[in-house]
C-alpha cells in the first residue's frame, strides 16, 4: 500500500509506539528487540518477513558535493562552495540509516539551512555499511577515521552531532581539544541514565544476547534483519510529524517526497559487531561516558575538560533522547556558562534535522551562532527555547 493511501490519524500523545523515529534512526532499540527475540526464541512458527525490498539505486543528495576522502569507514562529503572561511564538519549518526539525514530534500536539508545562512565550508561524514572485512572495527577506529577527516579539511573545526553523531563529536572534542573550535550536539544521547527508556530496555537484555547477535551475523550486524524484526508501520502521518508539513494533497511535490522518504526509510546500512557490542555495552549499558570511565586512543574521557563553546538542541516530544537527558549533558563539561546554549524544538526526534520549522527556526539561530565571534559568544544572556 502506497503512503498516500494511508489516512492521517488524528492528532495523538507521543509515546513509544507513535514516534517512528524510535526505530528509523536509533538503532539499538530496533536491534535489542532483535536480540531480545532472539535469545527467547519467540518466533516458534518462522522469522517475520522482511518488509517489502525496495530499489537498490542510491538516492542522490540534494546540495552539490565532491567526496573529498575516501576511507573504509566513510565518505567525507564536501559541500563547500569556496576554500576559504571557518570548517564545518557534520558528523552523522552511524545507525540504521544513512547519513543523508543532513541533506534529504529542499527545505529539509541541514546543509542547505546552512549554506543560506552564509556558511560556506561544509562537510559530511557519509558512513559507509559494514562489509565483512569490517567486522572488527571499533569505536577507536572510527574516532581515529574521524581525526583524518579532519585533518584533511584543517583543524579547528566547528563539529555538529546529529544523534549518535553526537556521543562521537562530543569524544573526539575531548580528545583532540585543539582540533574543535564549536560543538553543536542535536538530539546526542550522552548521559543515558537520564530519562531514557533505551537504557532500561538494553539493561533488560541479556549481554550474552546481543554476543549471540553478531556472531549469528558472524561478525556483522544487519540493517534489513534489524528492520525485519522491528517491522513497525510507517504511516503518513510518521511523515508529515517528520518533515513538518502536509504531504497529503496529492500534488506532484509531495508524492515524490513520499516515495523519497519511503526509499531511505528502506535504505539501510549493517554495522561492524564490534562496533555495535561497545556502543551497546559501553554507552548504553554501562554510560561510561557520563561516568568518565570511557576510554578512547588510549587516553580516558573526561567531558570536565571539554572547554569549547557548546550548543545543545533537543525535542521536546523526542522518545529518542528526551530533552531532560539532552540538556543534562551540560552539568557534564567544563564549559563555562556563558559559552554554553541550549535550546528545544516542540518536535520529535527525526524533525531535530529534517523538519522544515525545526530547520528554519533553531538551527539558523544554530548558525548565528556559529558566526559570531567570541566577544558575542561570551557575552551573558539569558537561556531561551526557540
Amino acid at each position: 500500500m502506497s503512503l498516500n493511501d494511508k489516512p492521517k490519524p488524528p492528532e495523538e500523545k507521543v509515546d513509544a509506539r507513535t514516534d517512528w523515529a524510535m526505530q528509523a534512526l536509533l538503532w539499538p532499540m530496533a536491534a535489542t528487540r532483535m536480540a531480545l527475540e532472539t535469545y527467547l526464541h519467540w518466533f516458534p512458527n518462522g522469522e517475520p518477513a522482511l518488509p517489502e525490498e525496495r530499489s537498490e539505486t542510491p538516492l542522490s543528495w540534494t546540495t552539490p558535493n565532491v567526496i573529498a576522502l575516501q576511507l573504509a569507514s566513510m565518505r567525507l562529503r564536501d559541500f563547500s562552495r569556496r576554500g576559504t572561511g571557518q570548517p564545518l564538519l557534520i558528523c552523522a549518526p552511524f545507525s540504521l540509516h544513512e547519513a543523508l539525514v543532513a541533506d534529504f530534500a529542499p527545505g529539509h536539508s541541514l546543509v542547505e539551512t546552512l549554506q543560506q545562512g552564509g556558511m560556506d565550508r561544509i562537510y559530511v561524514t557519509d558512513w559507509c555499511s559494514a562489509a565483512p572485512e569490517m567486522r572488527y572495527l571499533s569505536i577507536d577506529n572510527y574516532l581515529a577515521d574521524l581525526n583524518v577527516a579532519v585533518d584533511e579539511i584543517g583543524a579547528p573545526v566547528d563539529l555538529i552531532g546529529l544523534c549518535q553523531g553526537g556521543w562521537l563529536s562530543l569524544i573526539y572534542a575531548a580528545r583532540f581539544p585543539h582540533k574543535v573550535r564549536r560543538l553543536v550536539l542535536a538530539g546526542a544521547p550522552v548521559d543515558v541514565s537520564v530519562s531514557s527508556e533505551l537504557s532500561r530496555v538494553v539493561a533488560g537484555v541479556p549481554k550474552e544476547a546481543f554476543d549471540g547477535l553478531v556472531h549469528q551475523g558472524e561478525g556483522i550486524v544487519s540493517g534489513k534483519h534489524t528492520l525485519r524484526f522491528w517491522n513497525m508501520p510507517l504511516t503518513r502521518h510518521d511523515v508529515e510529524a517528520t518533515l513538518q508539513r502536509d504531504v497529503g494533497d496529492g500534488s506532484e511535490e509531495s508524492t515524490a517526497l513520499l516515495a523519497r522518504f519511503e526509499n531511505w526509510d528502506r535504505k539501510v546500512l549493517d554495522l561492524p559487531g564490534t562496533f555495535y557490542l561497545e556502543v551497546t555495552n559501553w554507552i548504553f549499558r554501562e554510560n561510561r561516558l557520563a561516568a568518565g570511565q570511557f576510554i578512547a586512543l588510549g587516553r580516558r574521557i573526561d567531558l570536565a575538560e571539554v572547554t569549547v563553546p557548546v550548543f545543545l538542541l533537543a525535542g521536546e516530544k523526542d522518545n529518542v533522547v528526551p530533552l531532560e537527558q539532552a540538556f543534562a549533558t551540560a552539568r557534564l563539561l567544563g564549559t563555562a556558562p556563558q559559552w554554553l546554549e541550549q535550546t528545544s524544538e516542540p518536535c520529535g526526534h527525526l524533525a531535530l534535522f529534517m523538519g522544515r520549522e525545526s530547520l528554519g527556526r533553531s538551527w539558523r539561530r544554530i548558525v548565528r551562532w556559529l558566526q559570531a565571534g567570541d566577544d558575542e559568544v561570551a557575552e551573558p544572556r539569558p537561556r531561551i527555547s526557540a
